[in-house]
Formats: C-alpha cells, structure tokens, sequence
C-alpha cells in the first residue's frame, strides 16, 4: 500500500484530510516542539479510532512538514 493510499483512506473513515487534523491537533496543543510520537498517535486512536499505521501516517505528515521544529 502505497502512502498516499493510507491518507486516503484515512480520509475515507474519518472524512479528515491531514490538513484538517493538523488544525485540530494544533488546537489541542500538539504541535509545539518536543511532543512525541505516542502522544499524536494515542489522540488519534482515541478520538478518532485509528489503527497504529494510519496515526503514524498522520505523524509522519506533521514530522515531514517540521510542525516540531524549535
């Protein structure tokens, strides 16, 4: 499966684009520097009911965007 192909199906559980969830991870304050990988991929799995790789996916387009830069 391709990386996109898990964004979209992201997309099609949730109807949330990575754009969207960046906006409501800023909102809870996620996204300042220091915050770890558990912490995004706990609140996605709990809020959103996400299995592990579709979180991490989520993490690794905030990580690849430097959302955790100082």
């Amino acid at each position: 499966m391709s990386f996109q192909a898990y964004l979209d199906n992201i997309k099609a559980k949730t109807g949330k684009s990575p754009a969207d969830f960046k906006k409501l991870a800023a909102k809870k304050g996620l996204l300042k520097p220091g915050t770890k990988a558990g912490e995004i991929v706990s609140w996605l799995k709990k809020d959103f009911d996400l299995g592990h790789g579709h979180a991490m996916a989520i993490y690794k387009v905030f990580k690849d965007a430097g959302e955790f830069e100082p």
